[in-house]
């Protein structure tokens, strides 16, 4: 008899499945070893995580990625890539990437996001720009795909059709349809402007772990090669924390300096490279808050978009530094931020 059921029951027996074939894949990783699984962390993707407890007292972390939904395959070789930096990513102890599992070495239980305050910060931070800077000096052409302007303005995209359409409810008019490509256009060129390094495109306080070395490193499977502020930007001008300008503008130039004495290639005036950083946050923050609004009205995690006001915060103070970006600045105010 063929049983009925209903989208939730359905996705939970399908959870299920799913947590059976990690179980039993697990124990053929770690034979003679008894171990019990727990949450490990949350994800916007499709991906779960799972912290693998020995009886020795020893951990993991597993992955799950449903292979019609995931790819594994760019984590592992980023991983790759960062552990070759120097950079603490985990490492990759197995791998079944028909099945979408892994198993990973074990960061820790405490982020970056968690354990910042404003005495530590300074510290932490400094080891972030450390490790970004070992990332950016790795770079070799071909390993990883190009931030080219296609998948800029995809992203970009993300801010009329989800944000403003329907979160907000909007139709941008022919004036406000203007602004944004007008924008859009001068984000993505100033971006493809930029020399090209190594891009995490995640890299932010929430991804980061407090351990040994510092930082530990998350959420690379989506890096490119990109533009050289792309990082920086995501690291200072973060969804879940904010900071003082002043404060921003040193981390910033502290930053250049080092990038500079390493012979990276950043703008040699600061206040060109700050302003290239400062829009390549703007094409993210746009980027993001059509990401967050995804996130809430087709995935059904709302949670993201309390945080939408910071990034609406950061758009537009970025947009109303310059006078090019003004008509966004303007499309920004008219907008607003609350849904009708």
């Amino acid at each position: 008899m063929l049983k009925c059921h209903n989208s939730a029951e359905f996705a939970t027996e399908l959870v299920d499945v799913r947590l059976d074939a990690l179980e039993r894949w697990l124990a053929a990783q770690l034979p003679d070893s008894a171990f019990t699984l727990a949450p490990a962390s949350e994800d916007a993707s499709f991906r779960r995580y799972f912290r693998v407890t020995l009886a020795d007292g020893r951990s993991f972390i597993a992955m799950d990625a449903p292979p019609d939904k995931e790819d594994c395959r760019p984590f592992v070789h980023a991983a790759r890539l960062l552990r070759e930096a120097q950079v603490n990513a985990p490492q990759v102890h197995a791998q079944d990437l028909a099945q979408g599992l892994l198993l990973l070495s074990d960061l820790g239980h405490t982020t970056y996001l968690a354990a910042l305050d404003e005495h530590n910060a300074d510290a932490l931070f400094g080891a972030a720009i450390d490790a970004l800077l070992r990332w950016q000096l790795a770079t070799r052409a071909g390993e990883l795909p190009p931030y080219d302007e296609a998948l800029l303005r995809r992203e970009m995209a993300l801010f009329p059709e989800w944000y403003l359409g329907r979160h907000l409810g909007l139709t941008p008019s022919a004036a406000q349809q203007a602004a944004l490509e007008d924008a859009f256009r001068r984000l993505a060129a100033s971006a493809l402007a930029q020399p090209a390094v190594y891009v995490h495109r995640d890299y932010m306080p929430r991804n980061l772990m407090l351990c040994e070395p510092n930082p530990g490193v998350l959420d690379f499977q989506d890096a490119v090669i990109g533009p050289i502020s792309y990082d920086i930007a995501s690291l200072l001008r973060d969804a879940f924390v904010s900071w003082e300008e002043a404060r921003v503008i040193d981390w910033c130039a502290r930053y250049w300096e080092a990038a500079k004495r390493a012979r990276l290639p950043v703008d040699a005036d600061f206040a060109e490279f700050y302003r290239g950083l400062e829009w390549m946050g703007l094409q993210r923050h746009l980027k993001v808050l059509g990401i967050f609004a995804r996130l809430t009205y087709r995935d059904g995690k709302a949670k993201y978009l309390a945080d939408t006001p910071r990034f609406i915060g950061y758009a537009r103070a970025v947009a109303g530094r310059y006078a090019a970006l003004a008509p966004l600045a303007r499309l920004l105010d008219q907008v607003g931020g609350n849904p009708q």
